[in-house]
């Protein structure tokens, strides 16, 4: 038998920063069984702390948070009403079932509800964006009395039974375990399935191809249309004027409910409170029946979801008992992190700010940055929700290969920015508090990884 045992040193007082961040590192590669990845040659970075749009390591070095982790820490780091509003409620009342009424939660839920607006009324919390989206399916298939659910390809919905077979990914393929799941092809303009040189055409070709799948699956078995807000680790495929006009249209046509996930795109990030509401996502403010929402509802400092009801459907469940439940549904020092974090993102006019930057610093800087580096494809986004599309020829539209974008990474951190980065892209998603001196500082680190990048 092989020898499994690994060092039980602990930290002490006399270690050094160096000490602390091997130790870390030491403990992590012993010990942690990490998401998505083959495990033995993993090398994560390690943060010590972080501030703002800011982390740092042991010794010290600080980062731009260019990634918000995975794209959810939209009041920044440590944001201390969020800090202390969890230390109080712990001290308080640091766990209660879910049976029970409990005043943070309530607040929660009522703080939540004024900003999805009519005719939403209920909030069923869960423990994040995965189960959020599995809830929401199950509230579908029991009001429509119906099974299957429509989602597109380049999706993502959760790591859970049927969140990752309604993901349009590849990590749907070795998950497929959950039934009546059925995939289109959404609105991509720069890479169309549809070929189409317009807008409008892309809109009204992907939505026509939609509808052409429900009669041919059967149009009477749809429980439910489930898109994000923003496709967001696919992209950052900002759906076209229309498209949701047409979605809506379909579900009405064809008796299934429209969700909208908003667990990547909410709350700040696209420079409204949510995508669908965004003008020019959503020009025509059309409503949907369900949304799913979680970690950049306050920022991922504790986890939290959950669905947000409308009213036709909260009334299905007035007599029919819902078959779902979590234990920690609307724990309380989740609940006294998203009151804090509204709160201080309406005080501090968090939101308007990150609609302010996309639209006069970001966005701007990131098209004038494409003029410079042919590598970059493509500029999509708004908000603090931008990706950089790269690929190795202009005119085909090439993707890069992954050899290259871990250049870009290794060169970012080099400079001191944390990247999030996604196939053949870069995403640059701050935090919705970040400040126009800091996206200066990001765009010419940017600048700097591309010119080095090209150079080999």
């Amino acid at each position: 038998m092989s020898d499994t045992s690994t060092s039980t040193s602990t930290a002490t007082d006399t270690d050094t920063a160096a000490d602390l961040g091997a130790r870390a590192l030491e403990l992590d590669r012993a010990h942690v069984f990490h998401s998505w990845s083959a495990q033995a040659a993993l090398k994560p970075f390690v943060i010590a702390g972080a501030l703002g749009c800011e982390v740092w390591d042991f010794e010290g070095i600080r980062y731009l948070d260019f990634s918000s982790q995975l794209v959810n820490m939209n009041i920044g780091h440590a944001h201390p009403k969020v800090v202390a509003a969890i230390q109080q409620q712990a001290a308080i009342l640091p766990s209660v079932a879910p049976a029970h009424a409990n005043l943070t939660r309530g607040e929660a839920a009522q703080r939540i509800l004024s900003k999805a607006g009519a005719p939403f009324t209920k909030i069923f919390f869960t423990n994040g964006g995965a189960d959020a989206n599995e809830n929401a399916m199950r509230m579908a298939r029991l009001v429509t009395g119906r099974d299957k659910v429509l989602s597109q390809y380049r999706s993502y919905h959760g790591n859970t039974g049927a969140a990752i077979v309604a993901t349009g990914d590849w990590r749907r393929v070795p998950n497929e375990f959950a039934r009546g799941h059925v995939h289109f092809f959404g609105p991509f303009a720069y890479r169309s399935e549809f070929w189409s040189t317009t807008p409008e055409q892309e809109t009204e070709r992907a939505l026509h191809s939609l509808e052409r799948i429900i009669q041919a699956e059967g149009a009477d078995s749809f429980a439910a249309l489930l898109v994000e807000g923003v496709p967001g680790t696919a992209g950052v495929l900002v759906p076209p004027p229309g498209y949701f006009a047409g979605l809506r249209g379909l579900a009405d046509k064809y008796g299934f409910l429209l969700i909208v996930d908003e667990v990547m795109s909410g709350f700040g990030r696209t420079g409204d409170w949510f995508a669908w509401q965004n003008e020019t996502i959503n020009p025509d403010r059309v409503v949907p029946d369900l949304i799913t929402f979680a970690k950049g509802v306050n920022s991922g400092y504790v986890p939290a979801g959950g669905v947000i009801i409308s009213e036709a459907i909260a009334r299905e469940f007035d007599d029919q008992v819902f078959p779902g439940g979590l234990t920690y549904s609307g724990h309380p020092l989740a609940m006294a992190s998203i009151v804090a974090a509204l709160d201080a993102m309406d005080e501090e006019g968090i939101v308007e700010n990150a609609a302010r930057i996309g639209r006069e610093v970001l966005g701007p800087g990131l098209v004038e940055l494409a003029s410079r580096h042919p590598m970059i494809g493509e500029v999509r986004g708004l908000g603090v929700f931008w990706a950089l599309d790269l690929v190795t020829d202009a005119a085909t539209r090439e993707p890069v290969n992954a050899a290259t974008v871990g250049l870009l990474k290794a060169e970012l951190l080099k400079r001191g920015l944390l990247p999030f980065s996604a196939d053949n892209r870069i995403h640059v998603v701050p935090p919705c508090t970040v400040t126009a001196e800091q996206v200066a500082t990001a765009l010419a680190i940017y600048d700097e990884a591309f010119t080095a990048v090209e150079a080999i």
